[in-house]
């Protein structure tokens, strides 16, 4: 049985080190160089973040993002695999980079676009007047229920970022609570 050695790339030093440790839980992945596949892990597939690709090692890739921004340009940078960020469990990146290694091939451009357009991030428009950007994420993830703790996982903000941001945003428009701030954006249309 063939070691697969793995090389992460994440956004930061934590993130890293939990897909390591992830991966290892396998006992046919390890951690070493030279890789013979790397797994790339973004929030957010941007031009910025294909750059990036672009520099690392030419071995079969297995891409973790989050969301896609449209029209990057990503056929030339040996993606096999694509995995949503958001969901993705151990043992579904433990598959795709055992099926990395096992068939290297890049995905074709046709499969590579089906892959990802469940996680193209359409253009959002402007945040309207009163509130930022940032702020309108937050309450978008607030009105599907979901906790301060995962907020700030999903958008890679601490937790005090985000308790912060409701703290601004409340006193700003004298906000009583969450459900208060929650039902003002979206009768405003702001969600």
């Amino acid at each position: 049985m063939d070691q697969v050695a793995v090389h992460v790339v994440a956004p930061d030093v934590i993130a890293s080190a939990g897909l390591g440790s992830l991966l290892r839980r396998h006992p046919r992945i390890v951690e070493s160089s030279p890789p013979d596949v790397v797994v790339f892990s973004v929030p957010r597939l941007d031009f910025a973040a294909v750059t990036r690709l672009r520099q690392l090692p030419p071995v079969p890739l297995v891409l973790l993002a989050g969301s896609v921004d449209e029209g990057v340009p990503l056929t030339e940078c040996r993606v096999v695999a694509v995995v949503d960020r958001s969901r993705a469990s151990g043992p579904e990146l433990t598959d795709a980079v055992l099926a990395a290694f096992s068939a290297p091939q890049p995905l074709s451009p046709r499969d590579l676009a089906a892959q990802l357009v469940p996680l193209t991030s359409p253009r959002r428009p402007s945040p309207p007047t009163g509130f930022t950007t940032r702020e309108v994420e937050v309450l978008r993830l607030l009105a599907d229920g979901a906790e301060t703790a995962e907020i700030a996982r999903r958008l890679t903000y601490s937790e005090s970022t985000i308790k912060h941001v409701l703290h601004t945003l409340s006193t700003r428009h004298k906000f009583r609570n969450r459900v208060q701030a929650v039902a003002f954006a979206l009768r405003s249309g702001v969600l």
